[in-house]
C-alpha cells in the first residue's frame, strides 16, 4: 500500500473525500514528523510508538577501496507495533 492508496481507504472508511482524507493523512504525517523531530515519542494505543533513537558515530569501510571512513553520529527514528497490531496481524 502506498500513500494514495491509504488515502483512498481513509476516503472510503471514513465517508470523507479523497481531499480531505488527504489533507488528515498528511496532518497526521507532519504531527508525527513534528513530534519526533522535537524528541517526543508518539504513542498510538493499539498501533504503536513512533521513537527516536541516538546513533553513535562509528567507523566503516569503504567498500569500494576498503579505505576507512567516519560514520557520522545521527538520529533514528524507529517504530514498535503495539500488542493489538500484532494480533491482528498474527
Amino acid at each position: 500500500m502506498n500513500k494514495n492508496d491509504l488515502i483512498a481507504a481513509v476516503a472510503s472508511s471514513a465517508g470523507l473525500s479523497k481531499v480531505d482524507a488527504s489533507k488528515a493523512v498528511d496532518g497526521l504525517i507532519d504531527s508525527v514528523t513534528a513530534s519526533l523531530k522535537k524528541g517526543k515519542e508518539v504513542r498510538l494505543v493499539g498501533f504503536g510508538t513512533f521513537h527516536v533513537t541516538r546513533r553513535s558515530a562509528s567507523m566503516g569501510r569503504n567498500p569500494r577501496t576498503g579505505e576507512p571512513i567516519k560514520i557520522a553520529a545521527s538520529n533514528q527514528p524507529k517504530f514498535k507495533a503495539g500488542k493489538a497490531l500484532k494480533e491482528a496481524v498474527n
